[in-house]
């Protein structure tokens, strides 16, 4: 779905996007933020004279994503615990229900974490939130029975930008129209993906040899993708946030909803729409947002398609039955600001982490968010130790929020100490 926007992908594994995934199993939500826009960004967001932060810089080989932390320097899990509501609730037993499948056993052990410790420590915080009576209580249990690992961040002293995502609705066509003109394709069959992680790899020409694959701009011109279009959408602007997202809810021109989910995408870089439209000089850092862009392309879209095509990487779709959206890389449905996208290369699935950041009302002011989360997506720009996405919830006010999505935090992971694992009563 990424969001990266993001997916990454604006949300997907590309873009930023969300998403390296077994497409047999995932539907991958990838993400609409702030990222998409900016691609980088400085420290806090503000441009400065000092050297910026690097937040996708990559963990080095061989070097650990997550540190423990010692019990003096834990974070106030209190206030995430006050915080607890349904929606948390119901983020964890999608992650129970997707531990539970035999296929999740294949992505451990990660970062020392094995599937035994990572499933049951979801299972005693699932139970410690429902049984405990008191806070006091609960930090008790926690603190006997837990460590806390914390991401060691883009440098090496925790820090990680959050930016956030969400899953839009769209009007479309199965057929070209006056008024939907923007193919969104189905996947090729020569695109190569790794069959574990779905990483693309390339094309496979008729020799059987591997080669790169054309950038957007002349896979877009060259037509061979005719004959392969899934749907249309309104607009360039509008099959690009899809493409960053990784996913959408369409509603048809028939009256029909259609659900579309990520399918692969080529083995190009992702570069963000928003950076493209700074370094033209058409808006200024502190105005950018996805709703500054749309009513740029609305005034200009010859100008904003040519900016959307500098991004070389392009997604591809298809369509599913919508049960399960909005499903992250693991399968399961994600969870309105409960659910979040890391990189699954380096971090454990499927666990509960505790989010320490700010984020934004609708009315564009900062506030504290330290939530308990679950982390159960991915995105192509949600890569390496330094960069997380938030899930906002679906529709035009998540949009809103998540177009507002870009600050520095800390995260967390809780997993039982070794001596609790085995304890479990499953």
């Amino acid at each position: 779905m990424r969001r990266l926007f993001i997916y990454p992908q604006f949300g997907i594994n590309h873009m930023t996007g969300r998403c390296i995934v077994k497409m047999k199993k995932h539907i991958i939500i990838l993400f609409v933020s702030i990222f998409w826009l900016y691609g980088c960004k400085t420290q806090q967001g503000v441009t400065t004279s000092t050297k910026p932060l690097n937040y996708t810089k990559a963990l080095p080989k061989g070097s650990p994503a997550l540190r423990r932390v010692a019990p003096q320097n834990w974070p106030d899990l209190s206030i995430a615990w006050d915080s607890r509501d349904l929606f948390l609730q119901d983020s964890i037993v999608n992650s129970i229900n997707w531990f539970n499948a035999p296929s999740s056993k294949q992505w451990f052990p990660i970062e020392g974490i094995s599937h035994e410790q990572a499933k049951n420590s979801v299972i005693v915080l699932q139970e410690l939130l429902n049984q405990s009576n008191t806070r006091e209580e609960f930090l008790a249990q926690v603190q006997e029975r837990f460590n806390v690992y914390q991401s060691v961040g883009c440098d090496g002293d925790g820090t990680v930008l959050f930016t956030g995502y969400y899953s839009p609705d769209f009007h479309a066509s199965r057929k070209p129209t006056e008024t939907f003109s923007a193919a969104l394709f189905e996947r090729p069959s020569d695109l190569v993906t790794d069959p574990s992680t779905g990483t693309p790899l390339g094309r496979k020409n008729a020799d059987g040899s591997i080669e790169m694959w054309p950038a957007r701009r002349e896979l877009e011109a060259s037509g061979e993708l005719d004959g392969t279009e899934l749907v249309y959408v309104k607009d360039s602007l509008d099959a690009y946030t899809i493409h960053v997202n990784g996913s959408a809810r369409l509603r048809m021109d028939n009256g029909e909803l259609m659900y579309i989910g990520y399918a692969g995408k080529t083995d190009r870089e992702y570069s963000g729409l928003g950076h493209a439209v700074l370094e033209a000089g058409l808006l200024p850092p502190d105005k950018l947002s996805l709703r500054a862009i749309r009513r740029l392309y609305d005034k200009n879209p010859e100008v904003i398609s040519d900016l959307i095509k500098k991004n070389e990487s392009f997604v591809f779709f298809r369509k599913y039955d919508g049960e399960n959206w909005p499903a992250g890389s693991l399968g399961v449905p994600v969870t309105a600001e409960r659910s979040i996208a890391t990189d699954k290369k380096i971090f454990p699935r499927g666990g509960v982490v505790l989010v320490d950041t700010t984020v934004r009302s609708l009315t564009g002011e900062k506030k504290p968010f330290t939530q308990f989360m679950t982390d159960q997506d991915t995105g192509g720009a949600i890569r390496a130790p330094g960069r997380a996405d938030l899930f906002m919830g679906v529709g035009p006010t998540a949009g809103i929020k998540a177009g507002g999505q870009y600050a520095e935090g800390q995260l967390y992971y809780l997993f039982l100490k070794p001596d609790s694992i085995a304890v479990v009563q499953n």
